[in-house]
């Protein structure tokens, strides 16, 4: 198999696979429990949550454990809806968001009554912020984006938003941080921001494991009950042996970031001059402030679907769109947002690289893409 789709999902790590595995064997006990074991599972989880919260350098209650970015997303939107309610119901999103995101600000227009904003894009992908200078009224009380978007790479200019709404209004700034952590350089202390989403799977982690960054002062209402777990903010018995790894995943995606930055930047150079050959295609991923984990093009005369199951036949893995929406037949939102084009949204396709990428993988891909090309 030769898989390029890793802006869907990852690989496990072989070291976090043993570790997840030894911790269960040792720390099953619930943390709840007064007993030695239970309180031993306790200590680790606390000593796992201290490792995490050192690497975003915030403090230890800031560091919410998920089931991952799409749970922190509906917990950080439903919940802040619900305690500022009384503020405002005015909110801000993007039309380029994660379904997550999305679906959840539709689910607050329809069942209660809020109104939402959602930031048009530019033919790059990026929100404008005169924009979202414009939408930001005094009952504004959140605004959501997508640091990296995750269809096209594209990443939004976060720090000048964050400069903006923080002098024209009281709103929470939430960031889906899912493709931006440990792929793009950025200091996550420099970052003025509420809330945070976070998700293992796609770094080499855990599936069902995420982070919820909630900075103190951030008022919130738990979405789920039947426990103080999580500082109130998520009940549920604790998925210690997960939570307990998160730190040793966040650790090893950390190492040699520059060198692994390098070599997936090579590789999309190489696939964008390849694609830069042919006429009928259009290059939807940014030549600047870019991921260099995507590349997102459309091709004019085929359907994204056709290109998708020829190179299946040939033991490529790459998607269309976004994998939560994938299985939909309907033309891509976030390349329809940019373009305002049909053709081009229902003929995106999407590759997604890795440090893990060969070379040997990524010359077997454009030859594939090749033959593919030559018979339109």
């Amino acid at each position: 198999m030769f898989y390029f789709d890793y802006s869907a999902t990852t690989p496990v790590n072989s070291d976090i696979l043993a570790a997840f595995e030894k911790m269960n064997h040792q720390f099953y006990a619930n943390v709840g429990s007064m007993h030695t074991a239970g309180v031993t599972a306790n200590d680790q989880l606390a000593q796992a949550r201290t490792e995490v919260a050192s690497f975003l350098g915030v403090q230890d209650e800031e560091i919410i454990f998920t089931s991952g970015a799409t749970e922190s997303n509906n917990l950080i939107i439903q919940g802040v809806a619900d305690a500022r309610k009384k503020e405002g119901k005015h909110v801000i999103t993007t039309m380029i968001e994660h379904s997550s995101v999305y679906d959840t600000y539709r689910y607050l227009e329809e069942y209660h009554n809020f109104e939402v904003t959602y930031l048009p894009v530019d033919e790059n992908c990026r929100i404008r912020l005169e924009d979202l200078q414009a939408a930001l009224r005094p009952e504004t009380i959140l605004v959501s984006i997508m640091h990296v978007n995750s269809e096209v790479g594209s990443i939004q200019p976060v720090e000048e938003a964050i400069q903006l709404i923080r002098a024209h209004s009281d709103a929470y700034i939430h960031l889906d941080m899912v493709q931006s952590f440990t792929k793009i350089p950025y200091a996550f202390t420099d970052l003025d921001i509420n809330f945070a989403s976070i998700s293992m799977h796609k770094i080499y982690g855990l599936k069902g494991s995420g982070l919820l960054y909630r900075r103190l002062d951030s008022k919130i209402v738990r979405r789920m009950f039947g426990g103080m777990q999580e500082f109130g903010v998520r009940g549920g018995t604790a998925n210690t042996p997960a939570n307990m790894v998160v730190g040793k995943t966040i650790a090893l995606a950390l190492e040699n970031i520059e060198k692994k930055h390098a070599h997936v930047d090579t590789l999309h150079q190489r696939l964008r001059q390849f694609l830069e050959q042919y006429d009928f295609i259009t290059i939807n991923t940014p030549k600047e402030s870019y991921s260099p984990y995507i590349v997102n093009f459309s091709v004019s005369g085929l359907n994204s679907d056709d290109i998708l199951y020829t190179l299946d036949q040939a033991g490529i893995c790459i998607s269309t769109k976004s994998a939560d929406v994938a299985k939909a037949k309907l033309p891509s939102r976030i390349l329809y947002a940019m373009s305002r084009c049909e053709q081009r949204a229902t003929s995106g396709v999407r590759i997604s690289l890795s440090h893990l990428t060969t070379e040997f993988e990524f010359d077997y891909l454009l030859d594939n893409l090749k033959m593919i090309f030559s018979q339109i």
